[in-house]
Protein backbone atom coordinates (compact mmCIF):
# COMPACT_ATOMS: atom_id res chain seq x y z
CA UNK A 1 0.00 0.00 0.00
CA UNK A 2 0.89 4.04 -0.44
CA UNK A 3 -0.06 6.82 1.33
CA UNK A 4 0.87 10.62 0.64
CA UNK A 5 2.33 11.72 3.88
CA UNK A 6 3.19 15.77 4.17
CA UNK A 7 3.81 15.50 0.67
CA UNK A 8 6.06 12.46 0.37
CA UNK A 9 4.68 8.99 -0.67
CA UNK A 10 5.30 6.06 1.82
CA UNK A 11 5.13 2.65 0.85
CA UNK A 12 3.72 0.40 4.13
CA UNK A 13 1.90 -2.39 5.08
CA UNK A 14 -0.86 -2.98 7.69
CA UNK A 15 -2.40 -5.80 8.72
CA UNK A 16 -4.12 -7.25 12.12
CA UNK A 17 -6.35 -5.35 15.02
CA UNK A 18 -5.43 -4.53 18.76
CA UNK A 19 -2.08 -3.14 20.07
CA UNK A 20 -0.20 -1.23 17.25
CA UNK A 21 2.98 -2.46 16.29
CA UNK A 22 5.43 -1.00 14.09
CA UNK A 23 7.67 -3.07 12.14
CA UNK A 24 10.74 -1.03 11.37
CA UNK A 25 13.40 -2.63 8.89
CA UNK A 26 17.06 -2.64 8.97
CA UNK A 27 19.39 -1.12 6.14
CA UNK A 28 19.64 -1.55 3.61
CA UNK A 29 16.21 -3.53 3.45
CA UNK A 30 12.50 -2.92 3.03
CA UNK A 31 9.42 -3.76 4.82
CA UNK A 32 9.32 -6.43 2.80
CA UNK A 33 11.66 -8.64 5.89
CA UNK A 34 9.02 -8.18 7.64
CA UNK A 35 6.40 -10.40 5.48
CA UNK A 36 6.17 -13.27 8.04
CA UNK A 37 5.62 -10.84 10.88
CA UNK A 38 2.97 -9.13 9.79
CA UNK A 39 1.45 -12.61 8.08
CA UNK A 40 2.17 -14.38 11.38
CA UNK A 41 1.48 -11.63 13.91
CA UNK A 42 -1.82 -9.69 12.48
CA UNK A 43 -4.40 -12.02 14.61
CA UNK A 44 -2.27 -10.35 17.93
CA UNK A 45 -1.53 -6.57 17.14
CA UNK A 46 -2.13 -4.30 14.55
CA UNK A 47 0.55 -4.38 12.31
CA UNK A 48 2.07 -1.79 10.45
CA UNK A 49 5.24 -2.00 8.37
CA UNK A 50 6.29 0.92 6.87
CA UNK A 51 9.16 1.71 4.04
CA UNK A 52 11.59 4.22 5.65
CA UNK A 53 12.49 6.60 2.82
CA UNK A 54 14.65 5.81 -0.28
CA UNK A 55 13.60 2.22 -0.09
CA UNK A 56 11.00 -0.37 -0.97
CA UNK A 57 8.09 2.19 -2.23
CA UNK A 58 9.00 5.22 -0.37
CA UNK A 59 10.19 8.45 -1.39
CA UNK A 60 13.27 9.49 -1.35
CA UNK A 61 13.33 13.81 0.06
CA UNK A 62 16.84 15.36 -0.79
CA UNK A 63 17.83 16.67 2.59
CA UNK A 64 20.05 15.87 5.49
CA UNK A 65 19.07 13.03 7.25
CA UNK A 66 19.51 11.74 10.91
CA UNK A 67 17.98 8.67 12.45
CA UNK A 68 15.56 11.17 14.26
CA UNK A 69 14.63 11.87 10.80
CA UNK A 70 13.04 8.06 10.22
CA UNK A 71 11.37 8.87 13.62
CA UNK A 72 9.47 11.79 12.87
CA UNK A 73 8.81 9.69 9.35
CA UNK A 74 7.11 6.71 11.56
CA UNK A 75 5.10 9.31 13.67
CA UNK A 76 4.08 11.58 10.53
CA UNK A 77 2.88 8.22 9.19
CA UNK A 78 1.25 6.74 12.16
CA UNK A 79 -0.64 9.99 12.54
CA UNK A 80 -1.74 10.18 8.90
CA UNK A 81 -3.32 6.74 9.55
CA UNK A 82 -4.88 7.86 12.97
CA UNK A 83 -3.29 6.06 15.57
CA UNK A 84 -2.98 7.81 18.10
CA UNK A 85 -2.47 5.79 21.08
CA UNK A 86 0.80 4.23 22.32
CA UNK A 87 2.90 1.61 19.94
CA UNK A 88 5.07 -1.14 20.29
CA UNK A 89 8.41 0.20 18.22
CA UNK A 90 9.94 -2.83 16.97
CA UNK A 91 13.41 -2.77 15.02
CA UNK A 92 15.76 -4.39 13.58
CA UNK A 93 19.28 -3.03 12.99
CA UNK A 94 19.13 0.06 11.57
CA UNK A 95 15.33 0.08 12.65
CA UNK A 96 16.73 -0.17 16.02
CA UNK A 97 18.46 3.05 16.40
CA UNK A 98 15.24 4.53 14.69
CA UNK A 99 13.32 3.26 17.22
CA UNK A 100 15.54 4.11 20.15
CA UNK A 101 15.09 7.68 18.45
CA UNK A 102 11.60 7.31 18.40
CA UNK A 103 11.68 6.75 22.06
CA UNK A 104 13.03 9.93 22.68
CA UNK A 105 11.24 12.28 20.55
CA UNK A 106 7.89 10.41 21.79
CA UNK A 107 7.88 8.78 24.71
CA UNK A 108 4.68 9.30 25.69
CA UNK A 109 3.57 7.45 21.71
CA UNK A 110 5.82 3.93 22.82
CA UNK A 111 4.50 1.40 25.09
CA UNK A 112 7.17 -1.37 24.52
CA UNK A 113 10.39 -1.50 22.40
CA UNK A 114 11.19 -4.59 20.35
CA UNK A 115 15.06 -4.68 19.77
CA UNK A 116 15.71 -6.76 16.93
CA UNK A 117 19.65 -7.98 15.62
CA UNK A 118 20.94 -3.81 17.02
CA UNK A 119 22.71 -2.22 19.40
CA UNK A 120 22.25 1.10 21.59
CA UNK A 121 25.92 2.46 21.06
CA UNK A 122 26.86 4.91 18.29
CA UNK A 123 29.51 4.39 15.43
CA UNK A 124 33.06 3.60 16.73
CA UNK A 125 35.79 5.91 14.90
CA UNK A 126 36.18 2.55 12.56
CA UNK A 127 32.57 2.23 12.08
CA UNK A 128 32.27 5.82 10.77
CA UNK A 129 35.16 4.92 8.63
CA UNK A 130 33.22 1.86 7.41
CA UNK A 131 30.11 3.84 6.84
CA UNK A 132 31.96 6.91 4.95
CA UNK A 133 33.81 3.91 2.59
CA UNK A 134 30.07 2.47 1.78
CA UNK A 135 29.05 5.99 1.13
CA UNK A 136 31.96 6.25 -1.46
CA UNK A 137 31.17 2.40 -3.55
CA UNK A 138 26.85 3.39 -3.27
CA UNK A 139 27.49 6.53 -5.35
CA UNK A 140 29.95 4.80 -7.58
CA UNK A 141 28.64 1.54 -7.75
CA UNK A 142 25.47 1.78 -6.70
CA UNK A 143 23.18 -0.85 -4.56
CA UNK A 144 24.34 -4.06 -6.33
CA UNK A 145 27.89 -3.27 -4.83
CA UNK A 146 26.21 -2.86 -1.32
CA UNK A 147 24.10 -5.21 -1.35
CA UNK A 148 27.05 -7.93 -2.51
CA UNK A 149 29.34 -6.87 0.68
CA UNK A 150 26.72 -7.41 2.75
CA UNK A 151 25.07 -10.63 1.72
CA UNK A 152 27.94 -13.03 3.05
CA UNK A 153 27.59 -11.30 6.76
CA UNK A 154 23.50 -10.98 7.22
CA UNK A 155 22.95 -14.30 7.50
CA UNK A 156 24.30 -17.46 9.50
CA UNK A 157 26.44 -19.61 7.84
CA UNK A 158 23.47 -22.62 8.05
CA UNK A 159 21.42 -20.38 6.42
CA UNK A 160 23.68 -19.08 3.62
CA UNK A 161 25.10 -22.62 2.44
CA UNK A 162 21.48 -24.28 2.60
CA UNK A 163 18.88 -21.52 1.90
CA UNK A 164 19.79 -19.78 -1.47
CA UNK A 165 16.03 -18.61 -1.88
CA UNK A 166 16.27 -16.53 0.95
CA UNK A 167 19.45 -15.52 -0.23
CA UNK A 168 18.39 -14.50 -3.37
CA UNK A 169 15.23 -12.77 -1.99
CA UNK A 170 17.29 -10.95 0.48
CA UNK A 171 19.42 -9.81 -2.04
CA UNK A 172 16.82 -8.80 -4.23
CA UNK A 173 15.42 -6.28 -1.39
CA UNK A 174 19.02 -4.75 -1.21
CA UNK A 175 19.53 -4.06 -4.32
CA UNK A 176 16.12 -2.41 -4.94
CA UNK A 177 17.37 0.48 -2.69
CA UNK A 178 18.29 3.84 -4.25
CA UNK A 179 21.58 5.29 -3.98
CA UNK A 180 20.04 8.69 -1.93
CA UNK A 181 18.30 6.04 0.16
CA UNK A 182 21.81 4.50 1.11
CA UNK A 183 23.52 7.13 1.33
CA UNK A 184 21.16 8.94 3.83
CA UNK A 185 21.00 5.75 5.68
CA UNK A 186 24.89 5.40 6.30
CA UNK A 187 25.46 8.99 6.95
CA UNK A 188 22.30 8.99 9.69
CA UNK A 189 23.85 5.65 10.91
CA UNK A 190 26.96 7.16 11.14
CA UNK A 191 26.33 10.52 12.97
CA UNK A 192 23.88 8.52 15.01
CA UNK A 193 23.77 9.62 19.18
CA UNK A 194 24.73 6.49 21.97
CA UNK A 195 21.21 5.52 23.17
CA UNK A 196 22.04 3.86 26.26
CA UNK A 197 20.53 6.60 28.55
CA UNK A 198 17.49 6.35 26.32
CA UNK A 199 17.45 2.94 27.84
CA UNK A 200 18.17 3.51 30.81
CA UNK A 201 15.57 6.29 31.33
CA UNK A 202 12.67 3.81 29.79
CA UNK A 203 10.90 1.75 32.44
CA UNK A 204 8.36 -0.06 29.85
CA UNK A 205 8.18 -3.41 28.91
CA UNK A 206 11.39 -4.34 26.13
CA UNK A 207 12.31 -7.36 24.28
CA UNK A 208 15.73 -7.62 22.77
CA UNK A 209 15.79 -10.97 20.09
CA UNK A 210 19.42 -11.40 19.26
CA UNK A 211 20.74 -14.04 16.41
CA UNK A 212 23.18 -17.21 17.65
CA UNK A 213 24.88 -16.26 14.31
CA UNK A 214 25.08 -12.37 14.18
CA UNK A 215 28.31 -11.40 12.95
CA UNK A 216 27.92 -7.45 12.83
CA UNK A 217 25.99 -7.69 16.37
CA UNK A 218 27.88 -9.16 19.00
CA UNK A 219 26.52 -11.00 22.21
CA UNK A 220 27.79 -8.15 24.33
CA UNK A 221 26.14 -5.58 22.30
CA UNK A 222 22.92 -7.56 23.24
CA UNK A 223 23.55 -7.54 26.81
CA UNK A 224 24.66 -3.86 27.17
CA UNK A 225 20.85 -3.03 25.71
CA UNK A 226 19.21 -5.64 28.52
CA UNK A 227 21.38 -3.93 31.43
CA UNK A 228 20.62 -0.73 30.57
CA UNK A 229 16.34 -1.27 29.35
CA UNK A 230 15.57 -2.50 33.23
CA UNK A 231 12.21 -3.55 32.18
CA UNK A 232 13.64 -6.28 29.21
CA UNK A 233 14.40 -9.43 28.16
CA UNK A 234 16.63 -11.59 25.84
CA UNK A 235 15.55 -13.49 23.66
CA UNK A 236 18.95 -15.33 21.46
CA UNK A 237 17.58 -17.42 18.45
CA UNK A 238 19.67 -20.33 17.11
CA UNK A 239 20.10 -20.86 13.74
CA UNK A 240 19.65 -16.98 12.94
CA UNK A 241 22.37 -14.42 11.92
CA UNK A 242 21.33 -10.53 11.46
CA UNK A 243 18.43 -11.47 9.56
CA UNK A 244 16.53 -13.34 12.12
CA UNK A 245 13.05 -12.09 11.74
CA UNK A 246 13.67 -13.66 8.28
CA UNK A 247 15.25 -16.30 8.97
CA UNK A 248 13.71 -17.83 11.70
CA UNK A 249 10.12 -16.38 11.26
CA UNK A 250 8.22 -18.95 13.74
CA UNK A 251 10.71 -18.78 16.63
CA UNK A 252 10.57 -14.86 16.19
CA UNK A 253 7.22 -14.18 16.32
CA UNK A 254 6.31 -16.50 18.95
CA UNK A 255 9.15 -14.48 21.11
CA UNK A 256 6.98 -11.50 19.78
CA UNK A 257 3.80 -13.39 20.35
CA UNK A 258 4.79 -14.24 23.78
CA UNK A 259 5.68 -10.03 24.52
CA UNK A 260 2.68 -9.19 23.70
CA UNK A 261 0.31 -11.73 25.97
CA UNK A 262 2.78 -10.30 29.20
CA UNK A 263 2.43 -6.93 28.28
CA UNK A 264 -1.99 -7.71 28.20
CA UNK A 265 -1.43 -9.63 31.79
Amino acid sequence: MEISVMGRRVGYDERGQGTPLVLIHGFPLNRMIWEAQWEGLSDVAHVIAPDLRGFGESEMIDAPTEVSTYADDVRELLDALGIHEPAIIAGHSMGGYVAMAYLRRYPQHVAGLVLTTTKATADTMEGKAGRDKNIGVAKEKGADAIAEGMLPKVFSPKTYESNPELVAQAKRIMQSASVPGIVGALSAMRDRPDSTGTLLEFSQPTLIVAGADDALMSAADQENMKQAARNSTLVTLPNAGHLAPMEQPEAYNNAVTEFLATLKS
